[in-house]
Order: C-alpha cells, then structure tokens, then sequence
C-alpha cells in the first residue's frame, strides 16, 4: 500500500489508498457506505478521485478503514 507521508495528497491519491485499505480488509463498497454514513455513490466518487467530499465524510469512511486524517500546519520559510 502506498502512503504519503511527505507531500500532499490530492484527492486522486487519497481516493486510491481508500480504495487499496477497503479490498485489503476484504470489504465492499456498501459495507463501508452503511457503517460510515455515507452513500454508496459518495464513497465510489471519493475511490475514483472524481468527489469533492468534506474533512468530516473523509474522517468517517477513514475511521471505518482504521485509519485516521491528520492536518499539519507547515512551517513558514521566513528566508
């Protein structure tokens, strides 16, 4: 699986590593739309790259995947 760690993620990314964690704890797209809250439709849109979701529907479906989103505020280069 890949992971960023260093670079921002795009929402492209984001929608792969979801997808990848999603087949490799063997589950279907409808289980984590029912356990998560969110559509079906919402979650294939958010796997293809192509949604636009909200921090909170990210943190729910990742919270069900067992992962978790982090904000990092960056350091400002005052050189």
């Amino acid at each position: 699986m890949r992971i960023s760690n260093i670079f921002p993620m795009g929402l492209e990314e984001m929608g792969v590593i979801l997808k990848e964690r999603r087949q490799f704890l063997k589950l279907r797209q409808e289980d984590v739309a029912e356990i998560s809250g969110v559509t079906i439709r919402s979650l294939h849109s958010i796997e293809q790259g192509t949604g636009n979701p909200s921090f909170e529907t990210l943190a729910k479906i990742a919270s069900v995947l067992g992962m978790e989103l982090k904000i990092e505020v960056k350091q400002l280069d005052h050189g």
